[in-house]
């Protein structure tokens, strides 16, 4: 799960922000999603714009383009890679 930071997280590492608050999302908008599927393997891109209020601060904004590649396995989609890139701001 790769941040536009350049910090990596694990699973685990992921939940645990979202279970503390580390990471908190008051709100998310998704837009501009596109989905591609060879085989197993499906690419999505989409642009993630949310406010945010991270250990319990005021809200922040957040404004990414990101994708995920999720592969699937028996009749589940299980997500294998995740990167987002800092973008411009919501018109």
């Amino acid at each position: 799960y790769g941040h536009s930071g350049g910090h990596i997280d694990d699973a685990k590492e992921f939940v645990e922000k979202l279970v503390s608050k580390k990471s908190d999302f008051v709100t998310i908008d998704i837009t501009n999603q596109t989905v591609n599927i060879v085989g197993n393997t499906a690419i999505v891109r989409h642009h993630f714009y949310a406010t945010t209020a991270d250990f319990g601060k005021a809200p922040g904004d957040v404004t990414l383009d990101i994708v995920l590649v999720w592969v699937k396995t028996g009749k589940n989609w299980k997500l294998l890679a995740r990167q987002a890139v800092k973008s411009e701001k919501k018109k």
